[in-house]
């Protein structure tokens, strides 16, 4: 077998120079009879202007440069003086070149050059002009040459491959046979085992017996392990394996988190300082990378004790209790956070890309604040890396223009971007009347992520319609200004396992604890919703749906109650105190027309809560319901999963959820239909044991699998092998 793969090997290696060879004298053909077949169309109409007004033939030249092998054309006259050229006519090229024509005057002739860099392929054509010498010169790059090459190779490396992996699997056919008999002569020696055994007295084992036992365990213990990992068996994504990626794969890179939000809050109680964890989707899912890859999280400084803990350089090791990165803050006023935060992001971007029918509001004054801001960030982030081509994660809508500022400032840093909200589609998008800034800001990134395909999809559309760009739907990109952009999608998750699940008390307990707080009885059924008090989570429809299940199933009156939790949020909004408004009042009413004495059906409960009460609650609850008019991902569908390692609990989610493509064992709704969500609510309080353990088990095994680790890691995993394509291409231009 190894004889016929160096064989195999040898004749493959053969081939890639002589596959070079032809492929270069097929591309340079290819071009000549391209150039002979243009020249030949065109040549009549260039005789009959050349003596006229030569500059009108340069709109018909650019027309004929839409051809992507053409390069530039031109006009020589006799005197060796480019007369006309299309605006891509190198400057460094001259009429000197056409002087080889004087050897065969009637003849086309095909020169190689070089010129400013580039390799070129020059067709010479001389032209017919009676009593003026004249020549048309067509030109070619020949850097897709090279490109086709490297096509070539591929395909001689997956043809090799191929046939290594055909020797491969008659190899482990083989080997498989062979260990299937060497597992027998196992089997009959643990079964003689087992005889000697019984016949001595109980617990006395001879040496020899003793030691081969061991033996033939450890040989066991191998042996699954190898079926384990030829099964293929999903690789179990967690900080370590996370940290053996970026030794392996980035060593020594330098590693940035950007975004609005920091991982912790230090505010003042008092005479002392609390530190706080924000209710954010993004930091639950950034805190456990970072906590993993460690590097600098740089953001905006907005806690009350924020600027008392940090050094003279504006950090703070973080996590507190056990520091593995250091946090950078970043000072915003309070009017400049009118601006860039509350105006252009949260009542522009954020109803713009949101289908929960808000109107977007856009003003001059916010645009202003929001560059300004992105050019603070870019700045900070430059004087923080001590590397040339650091790995930055350029997180959320509120950095929209950073990409772009980025890579101004560091032209070799790899910037991967994550939009953690929807995109929407081309025509919502082009309402905003800074589009082409912002898609220009985005197309700055190295890779720029969505949760799902769709969003991809969107953006595509969205470039397509308004920016002159080039869209590569096969290997999903955008080149725009020179530079390309993968566009890919990576749906966000959570850790496993969730660190505030480790100190969790038993379910029991939790839920017997909960109940107390609440003030409910022993037979009573919880349902629970936790979110920020936001417009697209769908939280008024939700309590009206609590409304309308107590109306048509009047038995759960005094057996069922819901706990919403709502973390304040963006209050200095007006559309944001009218929800909360609204809830409150639903909820008065709902309470007044089912509850009674000792009995509400709904408790809102508004005020910020650490990730230990959200998993106590989601440990007691009976069902969870998500119901968000439109979201990118909402991770706390994926928090109530992993919370229920007694694999009880239902889960109601909406379909407009980017979870619900993931989750497809919860209870699927439509959040705009408040009856169709009452039903859902009403079947999940029924459900047995039998159907929930079998729905929250394929769900925890798909959230454990592709937790937050995996995301990170995919999008690492991009980011090196981008990497190592420049440094290849950097050594190719240096040649």
């Amino acid at each position: 077998m190894v004889l016929a793969t160096l064989v195999l090997v040898g004749f493959l290696a053969a081939l890639v120079p002589l596959s070079n060879s032809l492929i270069e004298q097929w591309a340079r053909r290819d071009l000549e009879l391209r150039s002979e077949l243009v020249f030949n169309s065109i040549r009549d109409r260039v005789e009959r202007e050349i003596a006229g007004q030569t500059q009108q033939l340069v709109p018909f030249f650019e027309r004929l440069t839409a051809d992507e092998r053409i390069m530039a054309l031109g006009l020589c006259d006799g005197g060796g003086r480019i007369t006309v050229a299309t605006s891509r006519m190198p400057s460094g090229l001259d009429c000197r070149i056409p002087a080889a024509i004087e050897e065969a005057p009637f003849q086309a002739r095909f020169i190689r050059t070089r010129v400013a860099g580039e390799r070129l392929l020059i067709g010479v054509f001389p032209l017919a002009v009676a009593g003026q010498p004249a020549s048309l010169i067509i030109l070619h790059e020949l850097g897709f040459v090279a490109d086709r090459i490297g096509e070539a190779r591929w395909y001689l490396v997956i043809v090799g491959l191929a046939l290594l992996l055909l020797v491969g699997a008659v190899a482990s056919l083989i080997v498989g046979l062979l260990q299937r008999r060497y597992m027998s002569a196992v089997l009959a020696s643990i079964q003689d085992l087992k005889a000697g055994r019984a016949s001595r007295p109980r617990g006395v084992m001879d040496p020899g017996v003793q030691e081969e036992s061991r033996e033939i365990r450890g040989l066991l213990r191998d042996f699954r392990e190898k079926i384990r990992q030829e099964d293929g068996t999903p690789i179990e994504w967690s900080p370590a394996t996370l940290q053996d990626l970026l030794e392996k794969e980035l060593p020594d890179a330098e590693v940035f988190v950007v975004s609005n939000r920091e991982p912790y809050i230090h505010n003042r109680d008092g005479d002392r300082i609390v530190v706080q964890r924000p209710a954010s989707g993004l930091v639950s899912a950034l805190e456990p990378v970072m906590r993993a890859c460690g590097g600098i999280w740089v953001a905006h400084g907005s806690g009350s004790a924020d600027r008392d803990t940090v050094d003279a350089s504006d950090h703070v090791a973080v996590p507190p209790a056990k520091p593995a990165y250091r946090l950078r803050r970043v000072w915003i006023t309070e009017e400049e956070q009118e601006g860039y935060y509350y105006g252009l992001s949260n009542e522009g971007l954020w109803p713009l890309c949101h289908l929960a029918y808000v109107r977007p509001i856009f003003r001059d004054g916010d645009w202003q604040q929001y560059v300004a801001i992105n050019q603070r960030f870019a700045d900070a982030v430059a004087r923080e890396a001590t590397r040339p081509d650091p790995i930055i994660l350029v997180q959320d809508y509120h950095f929209a223009l950073l990409p772009r500022m980025i890579r101004e400032l560091l032209p070799k840093a790899t910037i991967l971007t994550f939009w953690h909200i929807p995109w929407p589609n081309a025509e919502a998008f082009g309402i905003c009347p800074w589009k082409e800034e912002i898609i220009a800001g985005l197309l700055g990134s190295t890779v720029l992520g969505f949760h799902t395909q769709a969003y991809c999809n969107n953006f595509f559309e969205t470039v397509d319609r308004f920016m002159e760009s080039r869209i590569d739907r096969e290997h999903r990109s955008v080149v725009f200004g020179g530079e390309e952009t993968m566009v890919r999608p990576y749906p966000i998750s959570i850790e496993w396992p969730p660190a505030a699940l480790l100190s969790q008390q038993p379910v029991a307990t939790c839920r017997q604890v909960v109940r107390e707080r609440y003030g409910l009885g022993p037979d009573m059924k919880i349902g629970v919703g936790i979110e920020r008090f936001d417009y697209t989570k769908g939280i008024l429809d939700r309590l009206q749906a609590i409304d309308e299940l107590l109306i048509r199933r009047p038995e759960w009156k005094g057996r069922f109650t819901f706990i919403q939790i709502v973390a304040p949020t963006r209050s200095k909004l007006t559309s944001y105190t009218a929800l909360q408004k609204h809830a409150l009042r639903i909820t008065a009413e709902v309470n007044a027309r089912h509850g009674s004495e000792g009995y509400q059906p709904i408790h809102l409960v508004i005020r910020h809560h650490e990730p230990e009460e959200v998993y106590e609650l989601f440990r007691a609850a009976d069902l969870c319901v998500v119901s968000s008019l439109h979201d990118g991902m909402n991770l706390v569908a994926k928090e109530f999963v992993a919370a229920r390692d007694d694999e009880l609990g239902t889960l109601v989610l909406s379909r407009f959820a980017g979870a619900s493509s993931e989750l497809s064992e919860a209870l699927i709704i439509n959040p705009y239909d408040v009856q169709g969500m009452a039903e859902a609510i009403g079947r999940a309080l029924v459900m047995g044991e039998p159907e929930q353990r079998e729905r929250m088990r394929l769900m925890r095994s798909h959230v454990r699998e592709r937790n937050v680790y995996r995301w990170a890691g995919q999008i690492l995993l991009d980011a090196s092998r981008l990497r190592k394509r420049r440094r290849v291409q950097e050594f190719q231009i240096g040649e």
